[in-house]
């Protein structure tokens, strides 16, 4: 039995994320990203600086899932002013990213990161999770329309020049 563990991601970890973070991401979209929109998206919002940035925004928390103290996966949540402006519900927390390496899924690891990002919506007092997940993502899509998720719109989200399209979803925290 593997002992899995979700951990707080530190500045000492920030390569350990950038690698999972472009590894994840291409596994998702590169099928449908040209080779140049990819390469340029992948160097720009995961590039060591960026991901930095962003891990000291306040309102901002990135967690990894480890399986035996090895990442297979990571979640970045937002609240407060870190909240993105799409976001329809007032005082939402915002599941920004979860992502699990390809070696690692089907084992229960994203539910274990989800789970992680509802008990930080109770401890925080956010009545409601909200998300965006490209709209062709129908593994992504069950995921959340299992645990309760809607759709209540859309937006784009650039990667390189491609205006691809996300669906903005919302749940209940129960």
């Amino acid at each position: 039995m593997s002992n899995i563990q979700i951990v707080p991601v530190t500045d000492q970890d920030i390569p350990t994320l950038v690698h999972i973070a472009r590894v994840t991401f291409a596994d998702t979209f590169d099928a449908n990203t040209a080779p140049a929109d990819m390469q340029e998206f992948l160097d720009t919002a995961y590039a060591p600086e960026q991901l930095t940035k962003e891990l000291h925004t306040p309102g901002t928390t990135f967690w990894f899932v480890t399986v035996d103290g090895t990442p297979a996966g990571y979640l970045k949540l937002n609240i407060d002013q870190a909240v993105t402006a799409d976001v329809k519900a007032d005082n939402a927390l915002e599941l920004e990213r979860i992502y699990i390496l390809p070696d690692h899924k089907r084992q229960g690891l994203g539910g274990k990161l989800y789970a992680h990002a509802l008990a930080m919506a109770k401890k925080f007092h956010k009545p409601t999770i909200a998300l965006g997940v490209w709209e062709h993502n129908e593994p992504a899509k069950s995921f959340y329309m299992k645990r309760g998720f809607h759709k209540v719109g859309e937006h784009a989200f650039v990667v390189g020049d491609d205006p691809q399209h996300d669906w903005l979803m919302e749940a209940a925290v129960d």
